[in-house]
């Protein structure tokens, strides 16, 4: 018979325990020490103090509970006490997203994290407002929405391309879903049909000039798509392209 929890005794680790990502990787009674900005969201955020549970990830092993060693200046010590989840399997979908401006490229990023794609890939079109991303800065930016929606792998963020480079190094084993606003497929019937290794390719604020659709179409891996009788944003467009994608060939 399975055990059930004394509603007595709390919970441990607490549903409210803090989750962090660390650069390490874990294991059970090997201290993990973090500092700078992680440092100060444990310390001056969520006040933890010793003994208080906080839940690791290191995009390796998968998810562990942890206990507050000791809290410093400008650190804290954390052992992992156990582990409480294996690193998740997340749906073949890439998304290969133009630049937007930067804090609509922010939520392309942060949704793109949580609704579960393995990899964001940013590309360089004609008629991009931006042409360089801070992958850093880009790298906090999926790191912070996975610790929010409880994600055990981070999606592989890949340095901006041009379209020319894209199309050039694609592999020809993933399709490539052209969001096209010219008219395609019904997104939702494409994806159920095609399955996964998968891409979602959105275009820029402006769009894709006629040399770049002319290019995108002639590629094997293309299949144009429709989103719908309006025309949308470019985050708006990579929301509800990866919302069908999951909802139709995904793990949703």
């Amino acid at each position: 018979m399975a055990a059930t929890h004394d509603p007595k005794v709390p919970a441990w680790p607490p549903r409210s325990a803090p989750r962090l990502f660390v650069p390490a990787p874990l294991a059970a009674g090997m201290p993990v020490t973090v500092s700078g900005n992680p440092a100060h969201y444990l310390c001056r955020v969520m006040r933890v103090s010793e003994g208080d549970a906080v839940i690791l990830c290191d995009n390796a092993t998968g998810e562990w509970a942890a206990r507050v060693v000791s809290v410093g200046k400008r650190d804290v010590v954390l052992e992992p006490v156990e582990r409480l989840r294996l690193r998740e399997a997340v749906p073949d979908l890439w998304l290969c997203p133009a630049l937007l401006k930067k804090d609509r490229f922010d939520t392309v990023l942060e949704k793109a994290t949580e609704l579960g794609v393995a990899a964001i890939r940013p590309v360089v079109t004609r008629r991009c407002v931006a042409d360089k991303l801070n992958l850093d800065r880009a790298r906090t930016v999926t790191t912070e929405a996975a610790e929010q929606c409880a994600r055990t792998a981070l999606p592989e963020l890949a340095a901006p391309v041009t379209l020319d480079t894209l199309l050039r190094d694609w592999p020809a084993e993933r399709a490539l879903f052209f969001a096209d606003e010219l008219g395609g497929e019904p997104a939702a019937a494409a994806f159920t049909a095609a399955g996964a290794p998968a891409a979602i390719l959105i275009g820029p604020e402006g769009g894709f000039d006629d040399a770049e659709r002319t290019a995108i179409r002639a590629h094997p891996a293309t299949r144009a798509i429709t989103l719908g009788p309006r025309i949308l944003r470019g985050e708006t467009a990579a929301i509800a392209a990866m919302a069908l994608w999951m909802g139709a060939a995904g793990d949703w």
